[in-house]
């Protein structure tokens, strides 16, 4: 009974940390939209310029972090200004991606599996302690002998596409959004950065150009 009441709390307080991430994402949103839209006049044009860039920055360092809601911010800027953001956005969230899957690069892994064992999730704890024990070029052959089945080997061979699937799939945010998703493929260690690059490239552009030319 007393182990079931702490993976009843652990439960409990990851839910609890997942909804606090997510309204501050929406809420940080919110923020940038509103930086964005001030009154267009002449006088003003130079700090609408200034707000547009600051926007951007805060834009990419938002969809960055793990469940924010970085692609749906992106998407309603889109739906705001028209064909005429479709750069900005696209610039913004390639830049996101990227930020993201470099910092994973430099966490430590004992930092993961501090924070996981905190939360009384024990198997990744022990999951990210393996990976901490080994060096860098023998994770991506440690996870994929984990894996099991067809079709978990289907997907490791075309992990750039699943990636570039996921990356477009509405909901994501559950699976910690397009920069959790980033972050992940850079623990990992099964993505190299110049064919991640282009998978993100890829991935990002269909609803810029969507708007761009429509």
């Amino acid at each position: 009974m007393r182990a079931f009441l702490k993976r009843l709390w652990s439960f409990r307080l990851a839910l609890a940390i997942y909804a606090i991430l997510l309204a501050a994402g929406w809420g940080a949103g919110e923020l940038l939209l509103g930086m964005t839209v001030p009154e267009l006049r002449p006088m003003n044009e130079p700090m609408i310029h200034r707000m547009v860039m600051g926007a951007l920055v805060l834009f990419v360092v938002m969809a960055a972090i793990p469940f924010v809601p970085g692609a749906e911010i992106g998407f309603a800027l889109l739906l705001m200004f028209g064909g005429q953001a479709s750069g900005i956005v696209y610039a913004g969230m390639v830049g996101a991606l990227l930020l993201s899957f470099t910092v994973a690069r430099f966490v430590p892994l004992s930092l993961l599996s501090q924070l996981t064992a905190s939360l009384r999730l024990a198997g990744a704890a022990r999951f990210f302690d393996l990976l901490a024990s080994m060096p860098a070029e023998e994770r991506s052959r440690f996870i994929s002998d984990r894996l099991d089945g067809q079709f978990s080997s289907t997907l490791l061979k075309n992990r750039y596409l699943a990636l570039a699937i996921l990356l477009n799939v509405p909901g994501n945010s559950l699976l910690g959004g397009a920069g959790g998703l980033a972050f992940m493929a850079g623990i990992s260690g099964l993505y190299r950065f110049w064919p991640y690059l282009l998978s993100v490239l890829i991935a990002v552009a269909p609803i810029p150009l969507i708007f761009y030319f429509f």
